[in-house]
This record gives C-alpha cells, sequence and structure tokens, in this order.
C-alpha cells in the first residue's frame, strides 16, 4: 500500500504559524504528499518534503517563485489511478465545478482540489472529487481538515476531521 496524504489551503504563516501535530504525526510515515495550493510560502513544501516526496499545484495567494516551481495543473499516476490536482480558483461557477472542468479532456479517476475549505468527497460521472478542507483555517466548517489516500490493488480514501488542539 501507497501511503498518500493530500492537504490544501495551509496559509501559513497568514493562518497558522505551524502545521499542526495531527497532520505532521500522518506525514511522518506517509509515501508521498499532495498540496492542491495556497501553500503561501515555500517553507510549507520544504518541511513537508522532510516527511515525503511532496508535489503539489499552487493557488490564488501563492507567489511567483511556487508557481514556478509547480504549474497550477498536474496530473499523476500511481499504480493504476489517475489523480488530477488543481487548486479550484477562479471567476464563475462554483470551485467544485472548475475543479471538474479543469480536467473535463483528461482521463483521470479522482480530482483533488482546495480553494473553499470546505471538505468534499464525492463521485461526479465516474470520477471522485475530493476536497481535503485545510489543516490550519477551518472558515465555517466545524474541524480542521486533510485526507489521507491508501493505494494498493483498489485505493480508499477518507478525511482525518480534527480540533486545533489535538
Amino acid at each position: 500500500m501507497t501511503k498518500i496524504i493530500i492537504v490544501s489551503d495551509t496559509h501559513i504563516p497568514s493562518r497558522a504559524k505551524a502545521l499542526p501535530r495531527t497532520l505532521t504525526k500522518e506525514c511522518a510515515d506517509a509515501d508521498l504528499i499532495i498540496h492542491a495550493g495556497d501553500w503561501q510560502t515555500l517553507d510549507v513544501f520544504f518541511e513537508l518534503s522532510a516527511y515525503a516526496e511532496t508535489v503539489g499545484v499552487t493557488g490564488n495567494v501563492d507567489p511567483w517563485e511556487l508557481l514556478d516551481r509547480f504549474g497550477r495543473k498536474k496530473i499523476l499516476t500511481i499504480d493504476s489511478l489517475k489523480i488530477g490536482i488543481v487548486h479550484g480558483d477562479g471567476t464563475g461557477k462554483t470551485t467544485e465545478q472548475r475543479a471538474l472542468q479543469a480536467f473535463a479532456e483528461d482521463d483521470v479517476d479522482l480530482i483533488v482540489f482546495g480553494h473553499s475549505h470546505i471538505s468534499l468527497k464525492k463521485e461526479v460521472d465516474g470520477r471522485v472529487l475530493f476536497n481535503p478542507g485545510s489543516p490550519t483555517d477551518k472558515r465555517r466548517q466545524a474541524q480542521y481538515s486533510f485526507g489521507i489516500l491508501e493505494v494498493g490493488e483498489t485505493w480508499q480514501l477518507e478525511h482525518v476531521f480534527f480540533d486545533k488542539e489535538e
């Protein structure tokens, strides 16, 4: 099994000074970390990279050096699972609709996106849409969150919800 941590909208240092312990504990035995944008600083990439290989895309608040390093859209293949990654910001439509539209012409099984800070997991037209939420800025959500994806012969995807004190 390949363990993948999925995170978005860390917004460090504007929303938190550091990544929460609940997240870093899971990162400690991860094989890969996917970040769906709004890192806000390259330091978040370096910290996550200390745990596992880290890939991602940029969001609407990320500086040019992150855009230059990651780009706005990415497709990964892990075993036979094809994963599309995009932040989901833009104008018109909902964040969810923009994420779907970004991969309308691509053959992907899973679309990972962020931007709204609202955790979501649902199937649309044979594809799974997944927003991990935010581990540092829950906005109006009940809890902070991120995702864990396990890929092997099959794949399983779930949210991890937690309170800031954890």
